[in-house]
């Protein structure tokens, strides 16, 4: 049997960024496409949420995928353009068909945007948690001193997902839903450089598409002294699919405060929630932090 998916993304392939200058994350593209050509996956639909863009090109790049690469069979849905706000909970589009596809069957939800619309959905459906098999995130670290340096320029990345939408993380645990993360330990154990993306440029439409879009992001990466990119959300996608192929353990998961490690001014005065992952008490997770030796072929094979 097909394992059924439900996509809640933030695609960002080949958007400028709207706050700064710059290319948005193609990674995002990357795990979707991979799911859309596994067997053994049933992709239930897709719903769009804010993050690495805004809502509305999150959406619209939503459809354009179902339109081009799909064929208009995978229903899709605009999410949450912003946090939840727990003394003004509302509902969306994506929330709503999400609730109904639930009633329906049990289902494993890859949230690799902010995770506002499974906190949404768990806000007002409480009695669908329980047909959740598991929720897999792009987000998490073991201490608050470890971060992600990109390239050798040294700046501190966001660990965006979980920044964007702290609260959308704490309903997840409080509800008790099995929660797989997939943080930067394991996502910068991977690269993609040129290579790889002359090889997409061969491939299919769907994947020629992506290594277009994928130039300028790499030529980014390049300009912080990385050799290549880290495709942060196909260990998510991956992790479906093959979770043989990512080496996991238990761990348990709390939200704690510390000193924001991404601001160069005023250092001392800045502080955020941070999602850290040890032995200590928590909120039981999967904690991805590793690949088989062969992983990058298995990768480039699962991208045809």
């Amino acid at each position: 049997m097909k394992k059924k998916i439900w996509i809640d993304t933030d695609l960002s392939v080949g958007m400028k960024r709207h706050a700064r200058e710059g290319y948005c994350d193609v990674d995002d593209g990357y795990a979707v496409l991979q799911l859309l050509h596994a067997e053994n996956i049933e992709i239930v639909a897709i719903s769009a949420v804010f993050g690495n863009t805004l809502i509305d090109d999150a959406y619209r790049l939503s459809q354009y995928i179902n339109a081009n690469f799909a064929e208009n069979k995978i229903p899709v849905y605009k999410g949450a353009g912003e946090a939840l706000v727990l003394n003004n909970v509302e509902t969306n589009e994506a929330v709503e068909a999400l609730a109904q596809a639930l009633t329906k069957d049990k289902m494993t939800i890859m949230a690799i945007g902010p995770a506002t619309n499974v906190g949404l959905l768990l806000l007002n459906y409480p009695e669908l948690k329980d047909q959740i098999e598991e929720v897999v995130l792009v987000a998490g670290r073991r201490k608050p001193t470890d971060y992600f340096k990109i390239g050798n320029l040294g700046n501190h990345a966001r660990d965006l997902n979980f920044d964007l939408d702290n609260e959308a993380f704490r309903v997840m645990f409080e509800n008790n839903i099995n929660i797989v993360l997939c943080p930067f330990e394991i996502s910068n154990k991977v690269w993609l450089k040129q290579d790889d993306i002359d090889l997409l440029k061969e491939r299919s439409a769907d994947f020629q598409w992506l290594a277009q879009h994928s130039q300028p992001w790499l030529q980014q990466w390049l300009d912080q002294g990385a050799q290549g990119f880290n495709p942060f959300d196909v260990l998510a996608s991956h992790y479906i699919i093959a979770p043989a192929d990512i080496i996991s353990e238990k761990l348990n998961a709390r939200l704690e405060i510390h000193k924001d490690d991404t601001v160069k001014e005023n250092p001392n005065k800045v502080y955020k929630q941070y999602l850290l992952c040890d032995e200590q008490n928590g909120f039981p997770v999967t904690y991805c932090y590793d690949v088989v030796s062969d992983y990058h072929e298995k990768l480039m094979n699962s991208l045809k």
